[in-house]
């Protein structure tokens, strides 16, 4: 049956007490450095973008992946088989068979099986691979005139990404984290504002109603007053935790256990959500920037 009622202790258990993280940074803040904040015999790192270089000492495993086919595949056999889906489409039993049988002599499902964190690096490499396919797929191409029709692309780009983003969410047991560029944009007006960088418009507009943390990191230093402000010559680092945050940061916290910035630590910002950690001590604030 796909319904059933779970218990409080049930929905608690180490097994379904999951979350899962957005978290962005500029170019060069560190952002793949958080998987060192990870036990290297829980996590796996899905390494899009082949930059696993600053992080060659943390004993943890990788799969290298360069095509969102590979993905795709990875991710129904993290999450098994959606129900809701045809017969002949992706995440389907039809799907999930296939895979199993694909990579049955590899141990990876086994393999997969024994992680309950996936770090996947990165979400802006994955939104390029997968437009890379969308545009070898026939909606990227004019019924009419049979050219390539840039917006069926982005289209097709952005529900399969979501799709995918989505049952990755979903599977059961599993801690979640992805990771992402952040850029700062400056319109016509002169308006600044922090957003992820993505292909296309549709994954960044939905994924932070997809996850249950979304959090920036940012490099800061101290005022004269000891509040943080944004330095980009600092070496400091922080993770920005709540919504309505003085520097205009992409950030949510549905667990309303962080402070609006914290270490970064991402064992110990799991801990926290899930109400193992101690609370911090508060922190000043100030909205200065660079």
């Amino acid at each position: 049956m796909a319904l059933r009622i779970m218990t409080a202790d049930e929905r608690l258990s180490a097994s379904e007490n999951k979350t899962s993280l957005a978290v962005f940074g500029p170019p060069g803040v560190g952002k793949t450095t958080l998987i060192r904040t990870l036990p290297a015999d829980k996590a796996v790192c899905l390494d899009l973008e082949a930059g696993m270089k600053s992080v060659q000492d943390w004993r943890g495993p990788s799969i290298p992946i360069r095509s969102f086919s590979d993905f795709r595949d990875l991710v129904v056999l993290i999450g098994g088989a959606d129900p809701s889906q045809p017969a002949d489409g992706f995440y389907s039993a039809g799907h999930f068979a296939h895979v199993q049988k694909a990579f049955a002599e590899s141990g990876i499902e086994d393999f997969l099986k024994s992680r309950s964190i996936i770090f996947v690096d990165s979400i802006t490499d994955l939104t390029r691979q997968a437009m890379a396919w969308a545009k070898q797929q026939p909606e990227a191409f004019s019924d009419r005139t049979g050219k390539p029709d840039v917006r069926g692309a982005y289209g097709l780009l952005g529900r399969e990404v979501i799709q995918a983003l989505k049952h990755l969410q979903h599977a059961r047991g599993k801690t979640v984290i992805f990771v992402g560029v952040l850029e700062k944009v400056t319109d016509e007006f002169g308006a600044s504002a922090w957003v992820p960088q993505m292909e296309g418009s549709k994954a960044g507009r939905e994924l932070p109603g997809i996850v249950d943390q979304v959090i920036s990191m940012q490099l800061f230093g101290r005022d004269a007053e000891g509040g943080w402000v944004l330095d980009e010559k600092s070496a400091e680092r922080r993770l920005v935790c709540t919504s309505g945050n003085p520097w205009g940061l992409p950030a949510k916290d549905r667990s309303g256990r962080l402070d609006m910035t914290e270490p970064p630590d991402l064992s110990a910002l799991l801990a926290r959500i899930d109400g193992r950690g101690a609370p911090a001590a508060a922190l000043t604030t100030h909205s200065t920037s660079v």
